[in-house]
């Protein structure tokens, strides 16, 4: 562990997401926040919610394929420098005095949710890439840590921002942040891997990632559960402000407050998840991670204002530790060669399910029946808990019978 934080790969990189994560967290909060609060905003960010879920699920495949081809380095570059260039224009229009309006905010949050597809699988492509085997736990948690402590502090900001600031002004902080991040990723030391040119991306190529699931059906039903926490935040970052606002009667502080209780929470996670499975291995982990967001996002809609706030908590320990957990596993397990294709496969199920649940849930919050969201939200977590423990029980097997030995790391 001393070895990793003594690594200027790894410093250079903290530094980096830091700096990316902490502006584009304070504009992915405002966004959301003004969008709910124009007119019939709720229906308007629901349908924008849903049509960037429908465009990430088309372009995830390519995506992952793209992060077994090409440089990673240079796709987190380029991702970060057309993000930079987008939102300088948009600074720029509210500097010489243009309003803002709503189909304005729309691209503005289209750009952070693309980001967000690209970078993700890139990030976790590039450290299992670069990092040793024995560093997976603490890098993993370490990341979660540095990712959800930036989100604390955008939520902070945010909380404050969000009535002392104008629009431009936040997206100005933004554009800074983006710039010190692509200083940061030019000074890292790396060459990356040879770029395969024997074809084309292709139909087989894309799919490479569901071959070699097929072959692991029931490691590939317990990935495939334990990806609900995730989805349900992705989810409830739709649901969470229009349920404060129009339920709770909660301010726009309250949802900065909110923000800064969930990454207090996913910091907890980052720090003891390691440590955790060390002791009882990372299936345990998941699995106990999964029912514990599972309860929580259960009890949403039976309490009030600041026992909500409290339950965020136990929300971030539950996604975040199986999260921690599930990368780890997945570092472990898969080789570093198919790992953008094989990723790009969960995360294609988890948008997916996004698209029918925020199709469904949009028309319900529509008719003011957003109770009925979170009813619906706990009872396919709670079926996805179940899953995840009775595939876990079964054991991993390759068809054929053979048996992965998960505590050696074999990736057969």
């Amino acid at each position: 562990m001393g070895n990793l934080y003594n690594d200027s790969r790894f410093r250079l990189i903290i530094f980096a997401n830091i700096a990316s994560s902490i502006g584009s967290g304070i504009t992915m909060i405002a966004i959301p926040w003004m969008l709910v609060s124009s007119d019939n905003g709720n229906t308007v960010f629901g349908y924008i919610s849903i049509c960037m879920t429908i465009i990430n699920f088309l372009i995830t495949p390519f995506i992952g394929n793209l992060v077994d081809k090409m440089n990673r380095k240079k796709i987190l570059l380029i991702s970060e420098f057309v993000c930079f260039l987008f939102l300088m224009l948009f600074t720029l229009i509210g500097f010489i005095g243009l309003p803002y309006e709503v189909w304005q905010y729309t691209i503005i949050y289209m750009i952070g949710s693309l980001y967000y597809t690209i970078y993700f699988p890139t990030m976790f492509a590039l450290n299992q890439e670069i990092f040793n085997k024995d560093q997976y736990k603490a890098l993993n948690g370490t990341m979660e840590v540095q990712s959800q402590l930036s989100s604390m502090i955008a939520g902070a900001l945010a909380s404050i921002l969000l009535v002392k600031w104008d629009l431009h002004y936040i997206l100005l902080l933004d554009v800074l942040s983006y710039a010190a991040a692509i200083y940061f990723y030019m000074k890292l030391p790396y060459m990356g891997k040879p770029i395969d040119k024997k074809g084309e991306t292709n139909k087989t190529r894309v799919s490479e990632g569901l071959r070699y699931m097929m072959i692991r059906p029931t490691m590939f039903v317990f990935l495939v559960f334990s990806i609900m926490p995730f989805i349900g935040v992705m989810i409830t970052n739709y649901l969470f402000p229009v349920y404060l606002r129009d339920v709770l009667k909660a301010s726009a502080s309250a949802y900065g407050i909110e923000s800064m209780i969930y990454a207090f929470g996913a910091i907890i996670a980052g720090m003891f998840v390691p440590i955790l499975a060390r002791k009882i291995g990372n299936e345990k982990t998941i699995i106990v991670s999964v029912i514990t967001y599972t309860i929580a996002i259960s009890l949403i809609v039976l309490v009030n204002l600041p026992v909500y706030l409290s339950l965020m908590f136990f929300i971030a320990v539950g996604n975040s530790g199986a999260r921690v957990a599930r990368n780890t596993f997945l570092m472990d397990q898969i080789p570093n060669e198919i790992i953008g294709r094989v990723d790009s496969l969960f995360r294609s199920i988890g948008l997916l399910f996004r698209i029918v649940l925020l199709a469904l849930f949009t028309q319900l919050v529509s008719s003011d029946l957003i109770i009925y969201c979170f009813i619906i939200l706990s009872g396919l977590l709670i079926v996805a808990s179940g899953f995840v423990v009775l595939s876990w029980k079964k054991g991993f097997q390759l068809k054929g019978d053979r048996k992965i030995e998960l505590s050696k790391g074999e990736t057969t």
